[in-house]
């Protein structure tokens, strides 16, 4: 019998040691030891894209929050197109040569927007979709990030 995970939450921060649990979660999830993108006898599942879920901060990026992976299908970004028309979400592209690379630029305009006053985030729930290199059509890795605003 073979099963598949749903989500995976975990409760971290932006410290050095909460990115390390971040990343070994990632690391058992393409590998396939979490089988969420992969059912549980390690066949890869077609058709879905992983997603980091934001959620239940503490204060801001400087606290505690909940980090939930999960996967969506290609409704779900045309779904995250519409918050960001309705103002809802501000969306962050960046590339990289790597997805490191890609998160480390959109995270670092992320909070220089936030600084500089050009985005009011709500901290309610905020997503991330990175994407290797070997799945886009410019050979770049990309990261695209769906920001949660502040609404009057």
């Amino acid at each position: 019998m073979s099963y598949v995970l749903k989500n995976i939450t975990l409760r971290t921060d932006n410290s050095e040691g909460g990115m390390a649990k971040m990343n070994e979660v990632w690391r058992d999830i393409v590998s396939g030891k979490l089988p969420l993108m992969h059912d549980s006898e390690g066949q890869f599942l077609q058709g879905l894209s992983p997603i980091s879920r934001y959620s239940n901060y503490e204060s801001d990026e400087t606290g505690a929050y909940d980090l939930t992976i999960f996967t969506v299908t290609a409704q779900f970004f045309a779904d995250m197109a519409q918050k960001v028309a309705a103002g809802k979400y501000k969306k962050y592209d960046f590339d990289g040569a790597d997805i490191a690379e890609a998160a480390n630029k959109a995270w670092a305009r992320v909070w220089q927007d936030k600084a500089g006053g050009m985005l009011h985030r709500a901290f309610t729930e905020d997503y991330e979709s990175t994407v290797p290199g070997e799945y886009t059509k410019d050979g770049r890795a990309h990261c695209y990030l769906y920001i949660a605003e502040e609404t009057e």
